[in-house]
């Protein structure tokens, strides 16, 4: 390998392990700054998180979640969800409630293993409107 890129890969690496997560940017694998997302055509859904997708196949659900996932998950989670290796391929979430589960955990806490952040928490920083919208638009791209 040559030296240049061994130094880059080096710097990749050491940012990546010096992760962590600061009110108003997300640190995980890079700084994001999370923006806001625009939930007013949707029904609020109050301050408890419901267990299951109140917006599935609801059109404008699907169509803001896109942007928000464009804006806020991409990054690490591939354009249309289609994962580059950083982080898990959100297109194979499992269907419905079961998936609905798996997918409200990790927004809502992230993901921390020895002590590194994987996937920063984002319950506080994006609404419940915002979430399920994202999670809407995901079940549009999920594949088998």
């Amino acid at each position: 390998m040559k030296p240049a890129t061994l130094r880059m890969l080096t710097l990749a690496l050491s940012i990546a392990g010096s992760s962590f997560t600061l009110l108003g940017t997300a640190h995980a694998h890079g700084d994001v700054t999370p923006q806001p997302v625009n939930t007013g055509n949707l029904k609020k859904l109050g301050s408890e998180w419901l267990d299951s997708n109140p917006y599935r196949s609801n059109a404008e659900a699907i169509r803001i979640g896109k942007s928000a996932f464009s804006q806020n998950c991409a990054r690490c989670h591939g354009i249309d969800a289609i994962s580059g290796g950083i982080a898990p391929d959100l297109r194979q979430l499992p269907a419905a409630d079961e998936g609905d589960a798996v997918f409200q955990g990790r927004i809502r806490f992230g993901s921390i293993r020895n002590g590194v952040t994987y996937m920063p928490p984002f319950e506080g920083v994006l609404s419940q409107e915002a979430a399920w919208a994202i999670r809407s638009w995901l079940d549009t791209v999920r594949q088998e």
